[in-house]
């Protein structure tokens, strides 16, 4: 057994069901799992001899590690295409699948290297990833061994396409699949790798794309077999007006109502965005313990709105936050998204709900409540190890820090992280990503982009 004491902090935020903030505190850690929090004396009498590992957390304020809720990692390769930089969704999506066409197993492992790095820097220790195209022999394992490697704790859909232009669906047909090889794939992923153990740091996830771009046969045919290996659904849902028409033409409901329809509702299910719901679905939405990642930069990238966050969280949906795409948000900073939640949720009118707490609680316990843990999200003993610090005496927080340390990671310009654990293991320290080579991993992205991208 390796112990791990995170001693004298400034401010431990633990996020725990009290809610607790604790002043000149520490944390002792065993192996992956924290075994006490609170004032250093009690801590230090919890250890039979010296830790063997002492992190000095003075002047940091301590986290546990954001939860990001959607992403697309192998977007990374394609942010800021010119063609796409003033498209709205669906323009937007039609100008990048050819790109994405060309996308194989070298790009995807690069990307989620990158996008994996990017959200460890940024306080994120656990991701959910959304790949739905998997081109010129690229697999979901691609992805897996690139993020193992960093440590992040990742929960990996096996998304899907299989309804091209032919068929009346937006995607070309290069990049679709047929809908027998998608199902046989996602089960092969989901016994190879789904993990169902408390602190698992892999599983797999069903995710097929969109209504507008796999079949009524297949949304059931994924929810059966996720339900029948116990693993999650995700997809993207009610992201914009332009879907709402699409689904009332196809199927002549609302993209919730098709949900519904296909049995894509409960405590199992998350959707993206959910920009567009109605006031009515929401309320059913909340009966069923449904899931949304709020998605705040993308949507005001894209032009898509401002999804009624809050009305969702009332009314009993569970809320977390993603970055999204990184060509359709052009980062993976997640701390800089639950700012970006708070300041856009404030142009609906209520100051006093999106607080900098209450974004934090959305990306951290309502992250993992969202991906359906309760073993992460939160700092509290025989919970998870996944444990982020930042420092208080940074140019970015300097006269912020002082005043409320906690909030000032959101008020002030979201910092990068000087510490980062995860489950158990250092990832940063020093804000420096322990044991990789960052500028050869952007090179070696770098090339993989302009490859992809000069075709």
């Amino acid at each position: 057994m390796t112990t791990t004491l995170i001693r004298d902090a400034e401010l431990i935020a633990t996020f725990d069901d009290d809610a607790r903030e604790l002043r000149d505190a520490s944390i002792l850690v065993r192996d992956d799992h924290i075994v006490a929090i609170g004032p250093t004396p009690d801590v230090t009498a919890r250890l039979v001899g010296p830790a063997d590992n002492v992190i000095d957390a003075r002047g940091q304020v301590i986290l546990p590690g954001l939860v990001n809720t959607h992403h697309h990692f192998y977007q990374t390769l394609t942010r800021n295409l010119p063609a796409g930089q003033n498209a709205e969704l669906f323009d937007w999506l039609v100008t990048h699948y050819p790109i994405w066409a060309r996308l194989d197993p070298e790009s995807m492992f690069a990307s989620s290297q990158i996008a994996a790095a990017e959200l460890l820097l940024s306080g994120c220790t656990t991701a959910a990833d959304h790949t739905y195209l998997w081109p010129n022999g690229a697999r979901i394992d691609d992805q897996i061994a690139a993020v193992s490697e960093l440590g992040l704790r990742f929960h990996a859909s096996r998304g899907s396409m299989s309804v091209g232009e032919s068929q009346g669906g937006l995607p070309p047909d290069s990049v679709v699949e047929s809908e027998p090889s998608i199902l046989a794939d996602t089960q092969r992923a989901i016994e190879r790798y789904h993990d169902t153990a408390e602190r698992a740091m892999t599983r797999i996830v069903v995710a097929p794309c969109s209504p507008f771009s796999v079949s009524r046969e297949l949304m059931i045919a994924s929810a059966e077999l996720a339900r029948h290996y116990g693993v999650h659904l995700h997809t993207h849902l009610a992201e914009t007006r332009d879907e709402e028409a699409y689904c009332r033409e196809r199927f002549g409901c609302t993209p919730v109502e098709y949900a519904e329809q296909v049995g894509w509702v409960g405590s199992d299910v998350w959707f993206a965005h959910m920009v567009h719901p109605h006031a009515d679905e929401i309320t059913r939405l909340g009966g069923h313990c449904c899931g949304a990642a709020h998605c705040p930069s993308s949507n005001m990238r894209l032009g898509s709105g401002i999804a009624p966050v809050m009305a969702m969280h009332q009314a009993g949906m569970r809320v977390g936050l993603g970055v999204d795409g990184s060509a359709s948000n052009d980062g993976s900073h997640l701390l800089a998204e639950a700012r970006q939640a708070m300041l856009l949720g404030r142009l609906q009118g209520d100051m006093g709900e999106f607080t900098a707490r209450r974004m934090l609680w959305f990306a951290t316990r309502g992250g993992a409540s969202t991906l359906g843990r309760d073993d992460i999200g939160q700092l509290a003993v025989g919970k998870a190890a996944d444990i982020i610090g930042f420092r208080l005496d940074s140019l970015a927080l300097a006269g912020g820090a002082l005043h409320d340390p906690l909030a000032s990671l959101v008020f002030c310009q979201p910092p990068q992280v000087d510490l980062s654990i995860v489950n158990g293991v250092r990832r940063v320290e020093h804000g420096q990503l322990l044991g990789h080579d960052l500028d050869r991993m952007v090179a070696r992205h770098n090339a993989s982009a302009r490859r992809l991208v000069e075709g």
